[in-house]
């Protein structure tokens, strides 16, 4: 008997492909934020059952794309400006503080900078969708974050960076950005390496100061 012959991999079930259209379309935009997301006509234009579609909205509902209102069903998030505000100003402190510790940091985890930046150069270079690029964008933040060494301050990071995911994909959408986006960030990894980690700094600083402010312009407030 194998030690390996207990793994193996479940099928993608019909709520998860359900799950993952949907997804696509609210990172495309094909769904804007407030759609409603009625159960009978998704169900009919997807071939499922309105079963699978209730889990499927239920699943979003926990990734926090769509919300469900009391007597108003489910609709496609909205962000709220004042909760964009506070999640950048909190991911701006644990990412500044990554920045920060770089010269101190793991070998291991400065490598997961540089791989998860070229992951995200990569789906840039392929015209991947912009759910795809909003993925890739904030794991290259997220291993800012985890140069601190710190699971439970990359935990929160996961959190705050899940808050953002809808905003920042309709702000790359509107300014189509992604190539300057990349550009910024290897900039940043240079100076790292070059050990400008003040100036490295000052630039993610100035980074995720643009990018809140190009968020709530996007929100039309």
């Amino acid at each position: 008997m194998s030690a390996y012959d207990s793994l193996h991999l479940e099928p993608a079930t019909t709520v998860d492909r359900v799950v993952a259209e949907l997804r696509r379309a609210i990172f495309d935009g094909e769904l804007e934020s407030g759609t409603p997301l009625r159960e009978v006509a998704l169900a009919a234009s997807l071939g499922v059952s309105r079963s699978t579609v209730r889990e499927a909205l239920t699943a979003l509902t926990a990734e926090g794309l769509v919300e469900r209102e009391a007597h108003r069903g489910v609709a496609v998030a909205s962000v709220d400006p004042a909760s964009v505000r506070d999640v950048c100003r909190a991911r701006s402190v644990l990412e500044v503080a990554g920045v920060r510790a770089w010269p101190q940091a793991d070998p291991a985890d400065r490598e997961a900078v540089r791989d998860a930046l070229d992951a995200y150069a990569a789906a840039v270079h392929d015209g991947a969708t912009y759910e795809r690029l909003n993925e890739r964008h904030l794991a290259v933040h997220a291993a800012l974050v985890g140069l601190l060494g710190s699971p439970r301050l990359s935990a929160t990071a996961d959190s705050l960076n899940s808050e953002l995911r809808l905003a920042l994909a309709q702000i790359d959408r509107i300014r189509r950005n992604a190539h300057d986006q990349a550009h910024s960030h290897h900039r940043l990894v240079e100076l790292l390496e070059a050990d400008r980690v003040e100036e490295a700094a000052a630039d993610l600083a100035a980074h995720l100061a643009d990018a809140e402010a190009a968020v709530i312009e996007a929100l039309g407030v």
